[in-house]
């Protein structure tokens, strides 16, 4: 990420994250979509209320297309199975930059 000129933030959880100054300032959101407490596809809805210009990137390790459709209707610029290669997800985070919406 750094050799891309990305300076990324972690967050322990989707709480962590929707209660931090993050989602105002971020170029893009990156989240699994199995996580403990709120989900990602939850996360995903959630961000999209408040923060509608913040890309969303989602990844999981488990293939559902039914997620992966739900995800992509609901604005997903990204949707990546694990293992990706970093090739992969740059490309994501480029997309999503350069789509978000009001740029």
């Amino acid at each position: 990420m750094a050799s891309a000129g990305h300076t990324p933030l972690v967050f322990a959880s989707a709480e962590e994250f929707l209660q931090s100054d993050a989602p105002a300032s971020a170029i893009c959101l990156i989240t699994d979509v199995r996580m403990p407490g709120i989900d990602g596809l939850e996360l995903q809805r959630r961000v999209g209320i408040k923060y509608p210009r913040l890309p969303v990137i989602l990844i999981t390790a488990h293939y559902d297309d039914e997620i992966r459709q739900r995800a992509l209707s609901q604005g997903a610029v990204g949707f990546l199975h694990k293992p990706f290669d970093a090739a992969d997800l740059l490309g994501a985070i480029e997309l999503a930059v350069s789509t978000r919406p009001g740029d």
